[in-house]
């Protein structure tokens, strides 16, 4: 009698953990040795629930995997998927190595050498990391690619998804440092127009690649004025860049998106408040 009375409460358990694990976000940490980098790259991996139909499933590569935690990427892909709001995902988060050496504008070091290994990361997410994404969830192309940064990864995001924009379909900048620059813009001939590393090579590219655009700035972000026009630089940078992709008619107006908060500072709070805005725009039903 006892068993027979258990075997529905058995059979209910059973059930939930069969088909409640299906339902479930996964995160796992994992390794991967980069030939471009010399070193072993921690990535930090989440995913949705593989899609029956595998051509279904969307990729997005982040900058700066390291701070995902304060980022809680994982609970807020939990709440969009669990509410019917976004696609299948899988995102892959690579950790730092040296940032100030590996991000940046590839083959073009800033004024102080930083970023002059950005090439080599460059390499290392074009022929390495998406390779390894393919593999890991057993794919032969993703529905979508979407790379995605915050400061100094978003200027890093934004150069590699225009340089590989056969792979990659979308990009998120937030707080990107477009103020990159091959001078001190202290010496007496510093000029904006020429002296930002990213635009000065998107006004020399001849490319048009087929990217779409989501830019984040906050107004609180920094006190940096340069050209004193009672923007900070953050949002005239942002703004400038943004400008140039429109003259240079490699997309549809639709296809920029930049959210301009009156209140946003340049930190994890500020861009954990933008990620979910930014993954329905890149992936949402």
């Amino acid at each position: 009698m006892i068993k027979i009375s258990l075997w529905p409460l058995a059979l209910v358990l059973w059930l939930i953990t069969a088909f409640g694990c299906k339902t479930k976000i996964k995160q796992q940490d994992d390794n991967l040795y980069s030939r471009h980098l010399q070193r072993q790259v921690k990535l930090t991996i989440i995913s949705t629930p593989m899609p029956d139909d595998k051509n279904e499933l969307n990729l997005l590569i982040l900058n700066d995997g390291q701070d995902i935690g304060a980022l809680q990427l994982k609970d807020l892909l939990d709440s969009l998927y669990t509410n019917n709001l976004i696609k299948p995902l899988l995102i892959v988060a690579v950790h730092a190595g040296d940032r100030q050496k590996e991000y940046g504008v590839a083959g073009y070091p800033d004024y102080l050498n930083r970023g002059d290994k950005a090439d080599h990361y460059d390499a290392f997410i074009n022929n390495e990391l998406y390779p390894f994404a393919k593999k890991n969830a057993t794919v032969r192309k993703f529905k979508s690619v979407a790379l995605a940064g915050c400061s100094l990864g978003g200027l890093s995001a934004f150069d590699m998804a225009w340089n590989h924009a056969d792979k990659i379909d979308k990009v998120g900048v937030f707080s990107g440092s477009f103020w990159w620059r091959d001078k001190d813009d202290k010496a007496a001939d510093y000029d904006d127009n020429k002296n930002r590393i990213i635009l000065t090579k998107l006004k020399a590219s001849r490319k048009k690649p087929s990217l779409k655009y989501w830019f984040y700035a906050g107004d609180k972000e920094e006190t940096s004025d340069r050209d004193k026009d009672g923007i900070i630089d953050v949002v005239d940078d942002t703004k400038d860049l943004i400008e140039l992709i429109k003259n240079k008619n490699t997309c549809l107006p639709e296809d920029i998106r930049f959210v301009q908060d009156a209140n946003g500072k340049h930190d994890n709070d500020d861009w954990h408040k933008q990620f979910p805005a930014f993954l329905i725009w890149a992936f949402g039903k």
